[in-house]
């Protein structure tokens, strides 16, 4: 299946090096390989594979190398100031492209930063708006179910996609986290993972989880940030103009497998929406270049709105999710009168789209496949 940012990376190439990161399974090795195949000298280099690691050590590929694509490279001691090296001193032909299944710049902090020599571009699942955008059919049930990862979207059956989704969990709990950072309560990791899929959608104490698993709050808050490192979760903060404030707050997470989710309907279906929101503001921060991010909105006496955009820190729209209800929600409503902010309420089952007190009542599918990406 083509992948929406392709054509984006290759004229990326021509500039700089392109990091492609996002979660494991999403994708990126496929659309490597993709991309090698509009080059007529290509390799392909797996830092995990020990043959290919003995060529990355000795930068032994020809200098004749259109596109050299170094999978997993953040898995070599001091890789920042080995790709710095390498770039500085390549053929003005070679391009260079890196991919991971980890947030790159967590790893090597004290290495060299890059900076100036590369795009980022972060690969998601696929969502209704890049199914849109590849003449593929939108079906949001499915989506729902079985997530926009690849394999399990294209499944033949949903139970080939849960075996997928078995194994793609027992990858992440037994091998992934370990290669990013030991952890040597893993029954601990794993519970917390597991309470993590039941509270979707709703603020998360660290200290209530560190509670529940009988470690302490550091160690919930270690676990949570190694999962959110490893793209197996996000978490999305209460909007405020004081970003710091904002962090100190209880987030909500959400992953970006929603077939992983083990909440209601509404749990998914709101799931579904926050990956899709937060593939649009990466979208628009990789290739736009604008300052955007997804938020909340909460007021210390409990009102609520599911999500909020915002750009250069000002909220371009507030955002309410529900299942099949088209009544207006109060706290939309309740901020769209009190700070001006544009707001939509997304309904998964809508007869007709309506705007009711200049708030504007949508089918879901109809505005998340509009979305930039």
């Amino acid at each position: 299946m083509k992948r929406i940012q392709k054509s984006i990376i290759i004229k990326d190439l021509e500039k700089k090096i392109v990091l492609l990161v996002g979660p494991r399974q999403v994708g990126k090795t496929w659309l490597a390989k993709d991309i090698a195949r509009e080059f007529s000298k290509s390799v392909y280099l797996n830092f995990d594979q020990i043959s290919d690691r003995e060529i990355i050590e000795r930068q032994a590929w020809l200098p004749t190398t259109e596109l050299l694509i170094l999978d997993e490279l953040h898995k070599m001691s001091g890789w920042k100031n080995y790709i710095k090296g390498v770039y500085d001193t390549k053929p003005e032909s070679m391009r260079i492209l890196i991919t991971g299944s980890a947030c790159l710049d967590i790893y090597d902090q004290l290495g060299d930063s890059l900076a100036g020599r590369y795009f980022r571009h972060r690969l998601l699942p696929l969502s209704l708006s890049e199914l849109r955008q590849i003449n593929e059919p939108i079906d949001v049930e499915k989506l729902i179910e079985r997530s926009g990862f690849p394999e399990p979207y294209m499944a033949q059956d949903s139970v080939e996609a849960n075996r997928w989704r078995l194994q793609y969990v027992n990858s992440l709990l037994s091998t992934d986290v370990f290669e990013f950072d030991p952890v040597y309560n893993i029954k601990a990791m794993q519970l917390v993972f597991n309470l993590l899929r039941n509270r979707v959608g709703t603020p998360i104490s660290y200290l209530s989880l560190a509670e529940d698993v009988a470690v302490s709050p550091t160690t919930v808050k270690k676990y949570i940030q190694i999962l959110e490192a490893l793209y197996v979760i996000f978490r999305v903060t209460p909007y405020a103009k004081n970003i710091a404030r904002s962090l100190l707050k209880e987030p909500k997470i959400y992953f970006f497998d929603t077939g992983l989710v083990q909440g209601d309907d509404g749990a998914k279906l709101e799931n579904m929406v926050a990956v899709s929101l937060l593939k649009h503001v990466y979208a628009r921060t990789d290739y736009k270049a604008e300052a955007c991010a997804l938020h909340y909105i909460r007021t210390k006496d409990g009102i609520e709105v599911d999500f909020a955009l915002s750009c250069n820190e000002a909220i371009e729209q507030i955002i309410e999710v529900k299942l099949s209800d088209d009544a207006l929600s109060k706290p939309l409503a309740y901020f769209h009168e009190k700070y001006a902010y544009p707001a939509v309420q997304l309904v998964k089952l809508l007869r007709n789209e309506h705007t009711r007190n200049g708030i504007n009542i949508l089918k879901a599918d109809n505005f998340l496949s509009q979305l930039y990406m």
